[in-house]
């Protein structure tokens, strides 16, 4: 079995907003949930905030600001033969946003209710918001 390590953050403004990002239909053909937070798989021998900075600087080319909060660990064990533990992380980031438009097509500020009732979430975002387990 492969294991695999993905972190992920909730950025949020200083106007109380969070950022969302939508997942290119080019890149994720299939996927559910096309709005996600910044983040994806870490470089194995890298430090985790290390991969948090760096998938925050390639997804929109902001900067992490300060020590991010450790929210959640989910095991998602979707496919065979790969197990998955995703460690989701509250923080603030800086500078203007830039996606790559084949990753990530189009972005949005939201405020805590807003974010809490969106229609198209990320699964494994969407169970840390129902469960409770992301302070807002």
């Amino acid at each position: 079995m492969e294991l695999q390590v993905g972190v992920k953050v909730l950025l949020k403004n200083g106007e109380d907003e969070y950022l969302l990002i939508r997942r290119s239909l080019k890149k994720y053909p299939d996927i559910e949930g096309r709005w996600d937070i910044v983040g994806g798989r870490i470089e194995i021998g890298t430090p985790l905030l290390d991969n948090l900075r760096r998938e925050i600087k390639e997804e929109t080319k902001m900067d992490l600001v300060g020590e991010p909060r450790l929210m959640a660990a989910q095991d998602i064990l979707r496919s065979l033969g790969r197990h998955v533990v995703r460690l989701t992380y509250v923080g603030e980031a800086n500078g203007d946003i830039e996606l790559d438009p084949e990753e990530n097509d189009k972005y949005q500020w939201l405020t805590k209710d807003e974010l809490i009732h969106h229609e198209d979430l990320d699964v494994y975002f969407k169970e840390l918001l129902d469960k409770g387990l992301i302070e807002l």
